[in-house]
């Protein structure tokens, strides 16, 4: 399953839910979630840890336009929109997190 997240995690505990409750899969964070994958935030450790049980993918265009793009913690690949469709169709179900 692709769960899809696009809250900040400082703001929303929408990919704090996500991790508590989801079983595995890929994760994709968009739009504000994408700060979640930079360094130096408060929530870089758990997704560290969370790069254990899922797949974690950050879309470029976002982080480009937060100015992030040399931020992104070790264990995230970004992704361009390309990527983010190649995600919809390799997983059999999206889950978009609100």
């Amino acid at each position: 399953m692709l769960h899809i997240i696009n809250k900040s995690p400082q703001e929303n505990a929408t990919l704090e839910n996500c991790l508590r409750v989801a079983e595995g899969g890929d994760i994709l964070l968009i739009e504000d979630a994408v700060y979640a994958a930079t360094k130096g935030n408060a929530f870089e450790s758990k997704l560290g840890e969370a790069t254990k049980r899922f797949k974690i993918y950050v879309l470029q265009p976002d982080l480009d336009a937060r100015g992030m793009s040399d931020r992104i913690v070790a264990g995230v690949t970004a992704v361009d929109y390309g990527g983010f469709v190649d995600l919809t169709v390799n997983n059999k179900n999206c889950q978009s997190w609100l």
